[in-house]
């Protein structure tokens, strides 16, 4: 049917998926939209220790190791675990991220959830479905029993494509504000999604 968005699901990362992500990695895609260098450190790191580098990503406690942001400053990491966007092949990625007590996030965590679909792929409606999917699994696991009573996602006022994932998954805008420095500053769009 034309329109219609080609199936997929959510997949714990694996060993048995890890081809497929370094096979994206390797031409050039970065899960993370805000330091596209990451890919290249990925897929170095998956290369080098495959158990190791899988297992990092399912961090409920935080225990790795610290994040780099854009400006190349460290801080702490949080709880959290990623999803990869699947198709019978990896067509993204999707994180959700949480600091425990409460839906507060640190100053330099744009937002909960953050996700990123590989270039040959977009416009397709994965990311609409990734987040769709991903918010059912939180709200499964009982997140909002735990004390998250809503997840917030940012996006830059020039991404409409984005703005329509996320209130389509429910999202309804919040505020505007001037990202820290270390991530460029300018103004970006806080929403909110209610579980």
């Amino acid at each position: 049917m034309p329109g219609s968005v080609p199936p997929c699901t959510l997949v714990v990362p694996s060993l048995a998926t890890l081809p497929s992500y370094r096979d994206a990695l390797r031409r050039g895609w970065s899960s993370d939209n805000l330091r596209p260098q990451a890919g290249a450190e990925q897929l170095a790191r998956a290369e080098r220790d495959p158990h190791a580098f899988v297992a990092a990503l399912d961090d409920p406690e935080g225990r790795g190791g610290p994040v780099t942001l854009p400006d190349g400053s460290v801080v702490p990491r949080l709880p959290g675990f990623r999803r990869w966007i699947w198709d019978g092949e990896v067509c993204g990625s999707i994180g959700f991220r949480w600091q425990k007590g409460g839906t507060a996030l640190p100053p330099h965590v744009l937002g909960h959830i953050g996700y990123a679909v590989v270039p040959w792929k977009r416009g397709r409606g994965y990311a609409r479905t990734a987040l769709g999917l991903l918010l059912a699994e939180l709200r499964a696991a009982g997140m909002p029993a735990a004390g998250l009573t809503h997840v917030e996602l940012t996006t830059d006022p020039g991404n409409p494509a984005s703005q329509r994932v996320i209130t389509g998954n429910g999202g309804y805008p919040v505020e505007r504000f001037a990202k820290l420095d270390a991530y460029g500053g300018g103004e970006t769009l806080r929403f909110r999604i209610d579980l």
